[in-house]
C-alpha cells in the first residue's frame, strides 16, 4: 500500500509567540555586551603583550598576541552574527 507524501511547509514567524520583540531586544543587548567585552579583551591583551615584550617574557608576549587575535575574532563573529545566521538559514532553505 502506498502512502501519500505529505509536504511540511513551516517557516519562522514573529507573531507565533508573545514576547518575541522583547527577546530580540535582549539579544541585541547581549550583542552589545559581547562587543564591549571584546574591546576590553583587546585592551587587556595588548597591555599584556606590551609588558611581556618589554620585560623579555615570551610567554606573556605570546599570550597577549593570542588574546588580541581572539578579541578580533570574537568581534568579527559577534558583529556578523546576524549575517552568518541569515546565510545558513538561506542555505538551509535550499536543502
Amino acid at each position: 500500500m502506498h502512502t501519500p507524501f505529505l509536504a511540511v511547509n513551516i517557516s519562522p514567524n514573529t507573531t507565533g509567540l508573545p514576547g518575541i520583540s522583547e527577546l530580540e531586544t535582549i539579544v541585541g543587548g547581549l550583542l552589545t555586551v559581547g562587543l564591549v567585552a571584546a574591546i576590553a579583551g583587546l585592551v587587556i591583551s595588548a597591555i599584556v603583550w606590551a609588558i611581556g615584550h618589554h620585560s623579555g617574557n615570551p610567554n606573556h608576549s605570546s599570550k597577549g598576541k593570542t588574546g588580541v587575535i581572539a578579541s578580533f575574532v570574537a568581534a568579527l563573529l559577534i558583529g556578523g552574527a546576524d549575517v552568518l545566521i541569515n546565510f545558513f538559514v538561506a542555505a538551509g532553505h535550499t536543502l
